[in-house]
């Protein structure tokens, strides 16, 4: 098994970096999962859709599952898989009516179904901590969640990574006197 959890802000270049190296390091097909819903009248969200698309190899798989992760996880189970993204998951489970209890019974399972798989598995989130306090009720609810998600998938990770500008930093805890 090997997870990888890809980390960072907005445009930092986080799926760039995903295709990027599984695109050069690929010895097996690759299954790309979208949690990106289609919005009808959301012009800007249908271009980063496409350009997404543009970017990626046209023999990879794709999946678009908006909430579902740990059951479509479970049909590719030889392919490199990434998800992308976290981020949206909770969003589409928030809008979708789900608690902080029933996202984080989901998150457990997609956490399981991710450390269950052999061929390797990247997984994109946004790191929301590190920006303004949100505003809202809605916002801070979605920030602390959120929050929780990354932190479940990270401790299961094998590989952590935080994108920044587009380069990559390895994320470690620090040495054992330091803890």
């Amino acid at each position: 098994m090997s997870l990888t959890l890809i980390i960072g802000g907005v445009r930092s270049g986080k799926s760039a970096y995903a295709v990027r190296t599984v695109t050069e390091h690929a010895d097996r097909r690759v299954t790309f999962i979208a949690t990106a819903p289609r919005i009808d009248g959301d012009v800007d969200l249908d271009t980063r859709i496409e350009r997404h698309r543009a970017e990626r190899p046209d023999d990879w798989g794709l999946i678009e599952e908006p909430v579902e992760l740990a059951r479509v996880l479970a049909t590719v189970p030889d392919d490199i898989v990434i998800i992308d993204c976290l981020t949206l998951w909770v969003s589409n489970l928030i809008w979708r009516g789900d608690d902080a209890s029933a996202i984080a019974t989901a998150t457990t399972n997609v956490v399981t179904a991710l450390t269950a798989r052999v061929p390797p598995s990247l997984v994109i989130t946004n790191e929301v901590g590190l920006g303004v306090h949100p505003e809202s009720e809605l916002g801070r609810h979605f920030s602390e969640i959120l929050g929780r998600v990354n932190q479940a998938v990270m401790a299961a990770a094998d590989h952590r990574l935080m994108l920044v500008a587009g380069r990559a930093v390895m994320l470690t805890d620090p040495p054992e006197g330091l803890r």
